[in-house]
């Protein structure tokens, strides 16, 4: 199957045990709005380079071939723009921190838009923000959603800090996968490379950027919050914790 993940095309190895015998069970009760006549909200977060935007990709496209009302969207969009990153700072131990220097962490997203777009899309169609990986920004006019079941997805949404520990108030199921760190690097600076970096400066994204993302997200998500774990195995498929 190809799909396109943030504006890149990829080619997928469909799980189907893992889609439609684990995760569509459990979605496919809450499609529907809730007693008050609320669109529900599903959040799936992961580390980086997991694949949790395309596995949500996956899940969406067979939740067309089931009919099931599902959107799904990603918190990527709710990104500073670049010209935001590029002209703020965080104090660090060893001067000004420029933002665009570590594009992924917590504190180069609007985390109080994301709270708004949660709230007001619980009862309204919106036009989501989304991030194009070729343009390596965000845009605007991104993805309309609709559906009375949406799927979202991104690495901080159970994150045990200020201003991020009160959004899985807005969601009705949460899924988590666990991954060791050791996988994922690899994955991450392919992917970096896929969308027009070269090899070293890749690597040198990682280690300024993936790799502290991957280590708050491992440390600290709040797992209480967490209805469904999932791993990424060595052979680069998600199975349900615990199974083979």
């Amino acid at each position: 199957m190809r799909i396109n993940v943030n504006g890149l095309e990829v080619a997928v190895d469909v799980d189907r045990h893992l889609v439609d015998d684990i995760l569509l069970p459990r979605l496919e009760p809450l499609a529907g709005q809730d007693d008050a006549g609320r669109r529900r909200f599903v959040f799936l977060a992961a580390p980086p380079g997991v694949g949790k935007s395309t596995l949500a990709a996956v899940v969406e496209r067979r939740a067309i071939d089931l009919d099931l009302d599902l959107d799904t969207i990603g918190i990527d969009g709710f990104h500073h723009p670049n010209s935001y990153l590029a002209t703020h700072t965080l104090p660090g131990s060893g001067g000004p921190v420029l933002l665009s220097s570590i594009k992924g962490a917590p504190e180069t997203f609007d985390v109080a838009k994301l709270e708004k777009f949660l709230v007001e899309s619980s009862t309204h169609e919106l036009v989501w923000p989304t991030y194009d990986r070729t343009l390596h920004d965000v845009v605007a006019a991104g993805k309309a959603i609709r559906a009375d079941l949406v799927l979202v997805e991104g690495n901080w949404l159970f994150l045990d800090e200020p201003g991020w520990l009160g959004l899985s108030n807005y969601s009705t199921f949460n899924i988590f996968i666990e991954a060791e760190p050791e996988l994922l690097r690899e994955r991450l600076i392919e992917r970096k490379m896929r969308g027009g970096m070269d090899h070293a400066a890749a690597k040198r994204f990682f280690e300024s950027s993936d790799r502290p993302n991957i280590e708050r997200v491992l440390h600290h998500t709040d797992r209480r919050k967490v209805d469904l774990t999932l791993r990424l195995n060595a052979d680069g498929r998600i199975n349900q914790e615990g199974s083979q």
